[in-house]
């Protein structure tokens, strides 16, 4: 319907009077106090997040100390080598190990968990033998702790690359056999995850939060981006692995597994 010419004028006065409606201009005063209750708004919120994220960790941890007793290493040392530590994003996969967020978004990692499951990673990797083991780490940051662990245990390790085709392809030189492959990222080592799918070889993986556990037969949680943590991580698999499969071998202390870690300071 066509509006009248006394309709017209009156949305036209109505829009004039709202274009008009325009906030005053604060003065410098005004701004200054405006902006001192900002500040003062946001340092109370950082206050706040910061008490809430130290009080519950230490409370957290001293919890878990008091209540397990026979602990691999003190709860306090996962901490320190960022074992905790996940990435910003979270599968449902691994969502049941995850213990909250922290205030910049990263993931933490139950850590009443983690002791837990490396030994049962550890117990896991026991019903096999040396030499029908392989493990496999593409991500640089692992490669020390990876080669510590072989050169311990007698178990065959693939750095850098991991040479496809050598669990599957019987026409190759390198053709092998093995009974476990052992990864520490289902995504970088997934050519070495697809083959022992196809070959029906079971796999133990490292999986951080980012991580999809599918073709994977048991998963040991961790932080699997950090040499500190890869070197935790490798440090007790080689302690346990030593002690449960009665190998006569001495087990380096964790400085050769993390170079620095005498100078790692564990995070508030």
């Amino acid at each position: 319907m066509a509006k009248t010419k006394k309709e017209t004028v009156v949305i036209e006065t109505d829009i004039v009077e709202k274009v008009e409606e325009k906030p005053a201009k604060l003065s410098a005063e005004d701004k200054k106090a405006k902006l001192a209750k900002l500040l003062e708004k946001a340092k109370k919120l950082e206050s706040a997040v910061e008490d809430s994220k130290d009080v519950d960790l230490k409370k957290k941890v001293k919890d878990e100390e008091a209540e397990k007793k026979d602990v691999l290493v003190p709860i306090e040392d996962y901490l320190k080598a960022s074992v905790h530590l996940g990435t910003r994003v979270i599968t449902p996969d691994m969502r049941n190990y995850v213990y909250r967020r922290r205030a910049d978004g990263l993931a933490v990692f139950n850590t009443s968990l983690l002791d837990d499951k490396i030994r049962e990673g550890a117990h896991y990797l026991s019903h096999f033998s040396p030499e029908n083991i392989i493990v496999v780490c593409k991500r640089e940051a692992g490669w020390k702790a990876v080669s510590k662990f072989a050169e311990v245990t007698g178990i065959r390790v693939f750095t850098k690359k991991y040479p496809a085709g050598i669990l599957t392809n019987t026409n190759l030189e390198t053709f092998t056999e093995a009974d476990l492959i052992f990864i520490c990222d289902p995504w970088l080592d997934k050519n070495a995850l697809a083959d022992a799918n196809r070959s029906k070889i079971p796999v133990l993986s490292i999986c951080d939060t980012n991580n999809y556990t599918k073709g994977v037969s048991k998963v040991i949680p961790g932080n699997n981006k950090s040499s500190k943590s890869l070197g935790m991580l490798f440090f007790l698999l080689t302690k346990l692995y030593v002690e449960n499969r009665k190998i006569k071998a001495d087990v380096p202390p964790i400085q050769e597994f993390i170079e620095d870690w005498d100078q790692l300071v564990p995070p508030k």
